[in-house]
């Protein structure tokens, strides 16, 4: 009897073929990171498909980028919304969005150092009535921090110990800025070692209370200097000196893990993180070039990247919002361009803006009035909304685990796609019909195929182990 059915399972076994596991996403909502029927590898397709080719291969024979995660940030607003649902609602969410084996996964995080036009007031971590100055900063404190953003990102570390936390600053405190207000202006010359220990004091206060800050800009889009919140310009010179001279060798003096990058800001300008790249005493402490969408467009990440293979892309910052207020257009595009676009041009990690608004867009001081999270949580009754961002990105977050590298997926017109091999050898494949028309397709892999009819305007998210 045991060898009749030890003979039943090994021709099963024999019988059986490989599959590929798919979800997917359609511009008309009908299906919204739906788990469609596994599609099988097969030696019989049909020809005269477009093909696409996914291999382990990539620069050098050996694979493109390692990457970090996907992610949206956790500003004032979004820790507000979050920390203000009743507990049981707000671990739901904070599962949801944060485990990597029940909820889709974000393992990468934005945090503003001080407040951001996403903020309920103007603030910095040592401001000063206006005329006074502190040095010494004395006053250093990141208390504002401790009612909602510190709770929140220090209970997604717990639910998801893989979570990599960036932050950037919109703004130096008031006294260290030539306008002496944190609007406008830059940062005085006798200010870059005062602003270099803010920063590394910032850093050191974190990990005190559980959060390791993987990573710092000095400003938010440097080229920037906004009318009514806090921001900064901070042309590629005086971030060249900054960062050579004072923020990178105080780091480096203690012992700090935390790695600098540069730029913060848009695809259109890349001779500004060019400038500081070739500055010698800057490149030694500059990881990587941080980007964001609102003007130019991704491949001068790649142009970036070839100047200076050594230093890392990431893209940190792109917000969807009602000026745009069509879900499949929008599906498309997020995909398209922030998933498989930023990837394929490099990134090792991706962040939207904010990860949580309100009904209203905020709550905000100044600033874009019409933005949208990924999900929307409503201020009197606690209900969450999940947007086309959040299903961007969880077609990418939910399958492809910190540490995976991007392989090679090839091109075909109509089908924009990018592959990753996950630490545990299974490969995810991201496509996003932009035709005008259904697509059906091949996926060849290891010398097997199988067949896809992707809807117009759909994205899918296959999975298959070898």
């Amino acid at each position: 009897m045991r060898a009749f059915l030890a003979l039943g399972l090994v021709l099963a076994s024999a019988c059986s073929k490989p599959s590929a596991e798919v979800w997917v996403t359609t511009g008309d909502q009908k299906k919204l990171l739906s788990r469609e029927p596994d599609v099988v590898f097969s030696a019989g397709i049909e020809a005269g498909l477009p093909v696409i080719e996914v291999a382990d291969t990539g620069a050098g024979g050996g694979g493109f980028q390692t990457m970090v995660g996907f992610g949206a940030a956790i500003t004032d607003a979004a820790a507000i919304l979050i920390n203000g649902l009743p507990a049981e609602r707000r671990e739901l969410l904070l599962r949801e969005l944060f485990d990597p084996d029940s909820g889709i996964g974000l393992s990468f995080t934005r945090l503003t150092i001080g407040a951001s036009d996403f903020s309920p007031h103007h603030y910095t971590f040592d401001d000063m009535p206006s005329g006074q100055r502190d040095p010494t900063l004395a006053r250093f404190s990141i208390e504002p921090d401790r009612a909602n953003r510190l709770p929140v990102v220090q209970r997604a570390l717990a639910i998801n110990p893989a979570l990599k936390v960036m932050a950037s600053p919109w703004s130096a405190p008031a006294w260290m800025k030539t306008t002496g207000k944190l609007i406008k202006g830059s940062l005085r010359p006798d200010a870059y070692e005062a602003f270099a220990e803010y920063l590394a004091r910032y850093v050191d206060a974190y990990a005190a209370e559980g959060v390791p800050i993987f990573a710092l800009t000095i400003q938010n889009e440097p080229h920037f200097e906004p009318a009514d919140y806090p921001g900064m310009r901070v042309e590629p010179p005086a971030r060249a000196r900054f960062i050579g001279g004072y923020l990178g060798p105080r780091l480096a003096r203690a012992g700090s893990k935390t790695l600098i990058f540069d730029w913060d800001h848009n695809w259109d300008e890349p001779q500004s993180p060019l400038a500081v790249l070739r500055d010698s005493a800057a490149r030694r402490y500059v990881a990587g070039v941080a980007w964001h969408c609102y003007g130019g467009d991704v491949p001068a990440q790649t142009m970036v990247h070839d100047s200076f293979p050594s230093v890392d892309a990431y893209f940190t910052e792109c917000s969807g919002g009602e000026w745009a207020p069509k879900f499949g257009d929008n599906l498309v595009w997020n995909v398209q361009k922030l998933i498989v676009g930023t990837t394929r041009n490099w990134a090792r990690g991706v962040l939207l803006w904010n990860l949580a608004l309100d009904e209203s867009h905020g709550p905000h001081l100044g600033g874009c009035g019409n933005c949208r999270g990924v999900v929307t949580i409503d201020s009197k009754s606690g209900d969450v909304t999940r947007n086309v961002e959040y299903y961007a990105l969880a077609h990418a977050s939910r399958f492809v685990k910190p540490g995976a590298q991007r392989i090679e997926s090839s091109r075909v017109e109509g089908l924009e796609s990018v592959a990753f091999r996950n630490p545990d050898r299974s490969t995810v494949l991201i496509v996003v019909n932009t035709a005008g028309e259904e697509r059906r397709f091949r996926v060849r892999s290891h010398g097997r195929a199988l067949e896809y009819a992707l809807p117009a305007g759909a994205v899918a998210t296959l999975r298959w182990s070898d």
